[in-house]
């Protein structure tokens, strides 16, 4: 089996939502096992990190340009581990209010973070939707993204503001790095 933690930090509801539908598209992947660590849990978390996890997805609200402070708690308690995580694969996923919302700024941080500790990041690997005359918001990565998963909802919404298709698009993040996994580590 290979096993997959998604760890995400979330302050309204929205990032938590799009981490779920990372980790089902994660787990929709035979021989492929996940799990859902909340960034302010993580403490019980290290040792299935080290020893267990093969890839580690983050993801966090971007707030003010950058991952969330609780997130970033968690990347600064990580440094104990330095070195444990090597070779394991990452990728990475965001959410913010505005359409830009500078989610781009916050996915560099994550993938910094994962190379930091020596691991192997995993592009989204969807091209862009909703960049034509034809596109609409209904399209699989509607923002653009290539480094990771963005997601958008307005400021003013729960989740029921996240759309279908970034729901979608953190699916197919979660598959594939699943495959991905499931080819590293043979």
């Amino acid at each position: 089996m290979t096993n997959i933690a998604i760890i995400y930090h979330s302050g309204y509801g929205h990032t938590e939502e799009i981490a779920k539908s990372v980790e089902s598209g994660a787990a929709s992947v035979a021989g492929v096992t996940t799990r859902l660590i909340p960034a302010g849990d993580v403490g019980s978390y290290w040792q299935y990190l080290e020893d267990e996890a093969d890839a580690i997805i983050f993801g966090s609200p971007t707030y003010m340009g950058s991952a969330s402070a609780p997130f970033k708690a968690f990347m600064d308690a990580s440094s104990k581990y330095w070195g444990k995580w090597r070779d394991k694969l990452a990728a990475g996923f965001t959410c913010s209010a505005s359409h830009s919302g500078d989610k781009l700024a916050t996915l560099q941080q994550l993938s910094i973070f994962a190379a930091q500790h020596q691991m192997i990041w995993v592009s989204l690997g969807l091209m862009p939707g909703n960049n034509n005359s034809k596109g609409s918001e209904d399209d699989l990565n509607r923002l653009g993204s290539f480094l990771g998963a963005m997601a958008q909802a307005d400021a003013d919404k729960g989740i029921e503001g996240i759309t279908q298709s970034d729901k979608e698009t953190a699916k197919i993040l979660g598959e594939r790095v699943a495959h991905a996994s499931l080819r590293w580590n043979k």
